[in-house]
């Protein structure tokens, strides 16, 4: 009878063992199948998990959209300037990964990401952040702007299920881009787009780095043969004046990388004031924040159109 007993309570430590094991290898097998989302981005085609819970950024334009819409962000590059109206990201909530150039790849391995977002600067250490985490490339095309940027939300929208929140700020955006389209048309003005960086400018024409103006919001480019690049065709105040534009666009790159604005003293200059855009007060100074820093963001893109509505009157 004894031995009955013992039998059955060995049977019984068995059975319940197994049960455990067979729990745990449930629970395993739950995480496996973990809903994926297969990206296809400029540099490749990525599995990332569908609503990751630790996220790296870089690209200042993802985080003004994750932080709309309310997506909880692990690590963002803090060694250097982070745009103003994000400025929250620059706290101690926030991992440190390194600069948009130089990412802290120790302090990322740390996170253990489930995924990591990044766009040009980082795009040559693409390989070596896959090895870390899944790395998605979403930066926009300034030859095909809002197609590109209206790509980028969509994916986002995808990975994070904000597919309906996504769509409703994409609409509204549409929406100001066709009133800033027919007031660009009215209003009869031409514009040029220059970036001081201390006492040297660059201009910037169609499909190039601050393009968006022309091609998007409508307003006609005074000069039509600004060469496209990155860091615009070098030129002189002496061409500015040439061209003579209605309205004058600047971009202060020296406010966000230097500290100080140094713009305004720069631009109007003896030379400058026999030219429209400075007897009609037509001079703009641009957010560099949302122009320089970010841009491709669901608030840095409104904020853009906004800045430029303002430009054209009422």
């Amino acid at each position: 009878m004894k031995k009955l007993s013992i039998l059955l309570i060995m049977g019984l430590m068995i059975f319940l063992i197994s049960a455990c094991g067979s729990a745990e290898g449930s629970e395993d097998s739950n995480n496996d199948t973990k809903d994926m989302v297969t990206v296809q981005h400029e540099l490749d085609e990525t599995e990332v998990p569908k609503n990751p819970e630790k996220v790296v950024v870089f690209d200042f334009g993802i985080l003004d959209t994750l932080d709309k819409l309310g997506v909880d962000v692990a690590g963002v590059a803090q060694s250097g300037t982070i745009p103003t109206y994000l400025e929250k990201f620059a706290s101690d909530d926030y991992e440190n990964i390194g600069s948009l150039k130089e990412p802290d790849f120790e302090k990322i391995s740390e996170i253990d990401p489930d995924v990591i977002i990044i766009s040009g600067r980082q795009a040559s250490l693409y390989e070596q952040l896959t090895e870390i985490a899944p790395t998605v490339h979403l930066g926009v095309d300034t030859t095909r702007y809002m197609e590109s940027f209206k790509e980028n939300m969509e994916i986002v929208g995808e990975i994070f299920d904000k597919q309906d929140e996504i769509g409703e700020e994409l609409a509204a955006i549409d929406e100001s881009i066709s009133t800033i389209n027919e007031k660009a048309s009215s209003s009869g003005k031409n514009a040029l787009i220059i970036l001081a960086n201390d006492d040297k400018i660059s201009a910037y024409g169609q499909n190039s780095r601050f393009g968006v103006i022309h091609d998007v919001f409508g307003v006609p480019a005074v000069d039509e043969d600004i060469e496209a690049s990155t860091h615009g065709m070098n030129v002189t105040f002496e061409y500015v004046s040439e061209q003579d534009p209605d309205l004058l666009y600047v971009v202060d790159r020296s406010a966000v990388v230097g500290g100080e604005s140094s713009a305004q003293q720069i631009v109007e200059n003896k030379l400058m004031e026999g030219t429209k855009s400075y007897q009609n007060d037509d001079i703009y100074y641009l957010n560099p924040d949302v122009w320089y820093l970010s841009g491709g963001g669901l608030t840095s893109v409104s904020e853009m159109i906004n800045e430029i509505d303002a430009t054209l009157g009422e």
